[in-house]
């Protein structure tokens, strides 16, 4: 089970999952820095700006946006930050129902959550003007290969991977990945964070662990079941939506109340 071995790993480990009628999550409302993960958010923001959303992107702009995502090139992310500004991804958060996030003039210094980030990668697509749309989920597949570490080596066969990875190192190190993966009609977001761990290296293996876990059998064929029983072939700790909150959080044992009602975007 991913929360088991999340609690046994060094560092502070946070993580969400989130799909049509599913989620589930562990610190899932622990804040941390977000470092270059909320490049996404500033990709999206950019993207859907009124001078844009319905026009071509000029050379300069496929310049910065580009190498900002691929490559997580924080020069790119600096530029395109000065123009998005802290309202422009406090109106995206808003838009998508993030309930904690906190812009920073210092963009790795914004605050996030797994269970903000799932919820904003599960329909990050939709998310992104329809002009443009499949110009960012190009980018989100294609991060280059040095550094789809973690969730990159967890992909179940058969689906695609879009995702984004944020880190620093130091006293107050974070490892981040934030990713939806898609199969068909298909869909689960996942974030996963991680501060304080002892090294980059142990962090990613962490990250790849956690996901591995949260992923198993997910390409399982679905059996039918009667009433409320968790059917088959869906990730071991997905909470399958059955009759309501109260039925759909049954399903994990010793879930913090406040916790489920976030997941589930009910006030707590």
């Amino acid at each position: 089970m991913a929360r088991e071995y999340a609690k046994q790993r060094s560092g502070v480990v946070s993580f969400a999952m989130r799909a049509p009628g599913l989620a589930t999550g562990f610190r899932s409302t622990r804040r941390a820095s977000s470092a270059s993960v909320v490049k996404a958010m500033l990709l999206v923001a950019y993207l859907n700006r009124p001078d844009v959303r319905k026009r071509p992107l000029n050379s300069d702009e496929l310049a910065l946006l580009g190498p900002m995502i691929r490559y997580s090139d924080n020069l790119a992310a600096n530029r395109v930050s000065a123009i998005v500004g802290v309202q422009g991804l406090a109106r995206l958060a808003g838009a998508a129902k993030m309930r904690t996030f906190e812009p920073s003039p210092v963009w790795g210094g914004s605050q996030i959550t797994a269970a903000d980030q799932a919820r904003f990668f599960e329909r990050i697509d939709d998310r992104v003007a329809r002009r443009h749309r499949p110009y960012a989920m190009r980018l989100l597949r294609s991060i280059i290969p040095g550094q789809r570490w973690g969730v990159g080596r967890a992909r179940p066969a058969g689906w695609t991977l879009y995702f984004k990875g944020g880190w620093f190192p130091g006293a107050n190190a974070v490892d981040h990945q934030v990713a939806l993966l898609k199969r068909g009609r298909r869909r689960v977001a996942l974030a996963v964070l991680i501060s304080n761990s002892p090294s980059s290296a142990y962090a990613n293996e962490t990250i790849r662990g956690v996901t591995v876990r949260l992923l198993r059998g997910i390409n399982r064929r679905p059996k039918a079941v009667a009433g409320p029983a968790k059917p088959r072939g869906l990730p071991t700790e997905v909470i399958p939506a059955v009759v309501g909150p109260s039925s759909m959080w049954s399903f994990i044992s010793g879930a913090a109340a406040r916790e489920r009602r976030h997941l589930l975007g009910l006030p707590w």
